[in-house]
């Protein structure tokens, strides 16, 4: 345990270690991809994306490792009770930070399959971080934009059939697939330019969500609804982590119901859209609640949520 050394000291400690962890498990999953390439099959890649999902467990092992190393850290986690690592599961989460994945990695690693995020396909087009990408069966969402959409109808449609698509390989292998729902990072900045009715979110976006559930949803074990806190935590997060300034983290999973979502009345109803987005909308009520409490038990550092220190003194 080096928390004793000084911040500066353990920020340059933490990254430099960090940086080793991520190089070394990167570049194996790389190695991975270019064996892939060589595999005509997909029944043939799959002993080999095993592997590549084991490279990311050792990954997220030895990101614990160094959070343990450099920083003393109580975790607040609950949920884990009824999770199985050989279920398909679809996670919706708030997000406050860089370290959200590396702290979710590692709590869940032995619970259930390795996180799968969703990624634009573009980014299949960046060089390593691409390949990377490919080799661990993360899957792309091509979004198609409303001007797009107006100039070619036809268009209607091919994003979730594009999903779909990428989501195929996971009928063979147990999965995870994790929907950042608030499609950005929070910010009291970026929560008071959307107008959003929440005091710690930001606006929940339906359509990654539904787009994973219409393509998915019944293969789905359950939706995990996890509810991420740094009650002690300064306005940088990850920064802090590396500087050995957070104390504690707060994770609660919730297994919902899987929500059954038809693709062709999603795209075609806007009624049947905003009823989803309702049901989301309804979630982050409930989550937003929850942190408020959360926040209120460990009597939070109130310059991470600038506007919990208004609310304290309303209560």
């Amino acid at each position: 345990m080096l928390n004793f050394l000084p911040g500066p000291i353990l920020f340059l400690l933490s990254g430099l270690l960090l940086i080793i962890n991520t190089s070394l498990w990167a570049g194996l999953i790389s190695i991975g991809g270019l064996l892939k390439l060589l595999l005509p099959w997909q029944a043939a890649r799959t002993p080999l994306t095993r592997v590549m999902n084991s490279f990311m467990w050792a990954w997220a092992s030895c990101n614990g490792g160094i959070l343990k190393l450099i920083a003393k850290i109580e975790w607040d986690i609950q949920g884990l009770e009824h999770l199985d690592k050989q279920g398909w599961y679809l996670i919706i989460s708030n997000h406050l930070s860089g370290f959200d994945i590396a702290a979710q990695t590692y709590v869940l690693r032995n619970h259930i399959p390795m996180l799968k995020f969703f990624l634009k396909k573009e980014l299949l087009y960046v060089p390593f971080l691409g390949l990377g990408c490919w080799a661990l069966d993360m899957p792309y969402m091509n979004r198609t934009s409303a001007e797009k959409l107006k100039k070619n109808p036809k268009l209607k449609g091919k994003d979730m059939e594009t999903t779909r698509k990428s989501c195929e390989r996971f009928r063979l292998l147990p999965t995870t697939i994790i929907n950042y729902v608030e499609g950005s990072r929070f910010t009291e900045e970026k929560r008071q330019r959307q107008q959003s009715p929440y005091r710690y979110l930001l606006r929940p976006k339906a359509g990654g969500s539904a787009f994973a559930l219409s393509a998915m949803g019944e293969q789905f074990t359950h939706v995990l609804d996890i509810t991420m806190a740094y009650p002690d935590a300064p306005k940088d997060i990850l920064a802090s982590v590396m500087h050995g300034k957070v104390s504690k983290v707060v994770m609660h999973i919730k297994a919902r119901p899987v929500p059954v979502v038809d693709d062709q009345r999603y795209i075609n109803e806007p009624s049947y859209r905003v009823e989803f987005q309702r049901w989301l909308n309804q979630l982050w009520a409930e989550k937003d609640e929850q942190i408020h409490q959360l926040l209120l038990k460990h009597k939070a550092n109130t310059s991470s949520f600038p506007q919990l220190a208004e609310q304290i003194s309303k209560d």
